[in-house]
C-alpha cells in the first residue's frame, strides 16, 4: 500500500498542473468528460497517491462560485453521488436494501452542498422521496430534466 501523500506541498498547484496535462483548461471541463465518475475516481485519475477527491471537490466548488454556477455544482455532485451508490438507476421499490443504497448516495451529497443551496438540496432530496423518478432512472449530467426540476439555475 502507498503513502497518501495528497496534502503535501502546494495540492492545489498539483491538482491543476495535473488537470492541464492532461488537456483541459479547468477542473470543471476535465470532470465534465467524466460525468458520472465519482470524485474519488477522478482525483485517482489525476493522482491516485497525492490527490484526494476531497480536494477535486474543493476545486470543482471554487470553479463554480467563480463562473456563477454553484446550482449546476450541487447537480453535478448528486450525478457523481447517485451513478456510485445506484449504478442500476433508481430502485423499482425503496426496501432496506435499496433505501441504504438511496441514503448513501443523498447523504453526503447533502453534506458536500455549500450551504447557500443546502435548503434547496433538502427539499430535493424530499421530492425524490415522495415522488420517486422511474425505475432505472439514472442522470448522466447535471444538466438532466429531471434534476433541474427541482434544481433550476438561479445564478445570474
Amino acid at each position: 500500500m502507498s503513502e497518501d501523500r495528497s496534502w503535501e506541498g502546494n495540492w492545489k498547484t498539483r491538482l491543476y498542473e495535473r488537470v492541464r496535462e492532461r488537456g483541459y483548461d479547468s477542473l470543471t471541463a476535465f470532470a465534465e468528460a467524466r460525468s458520472t465518475a465519482s470524485l474519488v475516481a477522478l482525483a485517482d485519475e489525476l493522482g491516485r497517491d497525492d490527490i484526494a477527491g476531497v480536494q477535486v471537490l474543493s476545486g470543482l466548488l471554487y470553479e463554480a462560485e467563480q463562473r456563477k454556477q454553484v446550482t449546476r455544482f450541487v447537480r453535478d455532485v448528486l450525478v457523481r453521488m447517485l451513478n456510485q451508490s445506484l449504478p442500476n438507476g433508481w430502485p423499482a421499490v425503496l426496501d432496506d436494501t435499496s433505501r441504504f443504497a438511496v441514503a448513501k448516495a443523498l447523504g453526503p451529497w447533502i453534506a458536500y452542498t455549500p450551504d447557500t443551496h443546502k435548503e434547496r438540496a433538502r427539499q430535493s432530496r424530499t421530492s425524490l422521496l415522495t415522488n420517486p423518478p422511474p425505475a432505472g432512472w439514472r442522470p448522466l449530467s447535471p444538466d438532466d430534466e429531471l434534476l433541474r426540476t427541482f434544481l433550476p439555475d438561479d445564478e445570474a
